[in-house]
């Protein structure tokens, strides 16, 4: 359940991040899945470095926590990073 708690709301933290910061945008698809893969890495490095066991994890509120935090928490940040990073570089080949 984890899993997609951070798939979904890491979708949504990219696309939140790219409606925010323009020059970040990778188009809704590619805010989508690049949210969704942040999203996914940093809900996973929450739960390990906060004492959660994934394979003893159970649906507590902490761990929703967690995932909500690190989903869209870790969404926004890749989806900025790869925007600025994708902008740079076809500014440099320009």
């Amino acid at each position: 359940m984890d899993f997609i708690i951070q798939l979904i709301l890491g979708a949504l933290g990219g696309n939140g991040a790219g409606a925010a910061v323009k020059n970040a945008s990778l188009g809704t698809v590619g805010n989508s899945v690049v949210g969704a893969v942040g999203g996914l890495v940093l809900g996973q490095i929450l739960q390990r470095y906060m004492g959660m066991d994934a394979a003893a994890a159970t649906a507590t509120s902490s761990t929703i926590i967690q995932s909500v935090i690190g989903g869209a928490g870790g969404g926004a940040i890749l989806t900025i990073i790869a925007g600025l990073i994708k902008n740079a570089m076809s500014k440099g080949s320009a």
